[in-house]
């Protein structure tokens, strides 16, 4: 099975290759299918972004999700239980 795909916000690193993925166990997927987090638990997450002047950006990573570690956040983001840990491979960046 595909590992499931969750649109993030890569702005949101709250840690060195440390992704916000979900406030709840619950998420859904690009396709639409709701799925349970777990500790482990191999995703791929993305953002799309389109610019002035029809430029678009695609970034995308692979990880594991991960319960949101509250010795390693900051304040604002305390309030989101789950965690993305890119993989060595870190963030691509595709603009077209």
């Amino acid at each position: 099975m595909d590992k499931p795909r969750v649109l993030v916000e890569f702005n949101e690193i709250v840690q060195d290759e440390v992704v916000l993925l979900s406030r709840s166990d619950e998420v859904t997927d690009s396709a639409g299918n709701s799925f349970l987090l777990k500790e482990g638990l191999e995703v791929s997450v993305y953002e799309f972004n389109h610019y002035d002047g029809g430029i678009k950006e695609f970034l995308f990573a692979d990880g594991v999700a991960e319960l949101n570690e509250l010795s390693i956040i900051s304040e604002w983001s305390k309030a989101v239980k789950w965690c993305c840990r890119i993989n060595e491979n870190g963030i691509t960046v595709k603009n077209t």
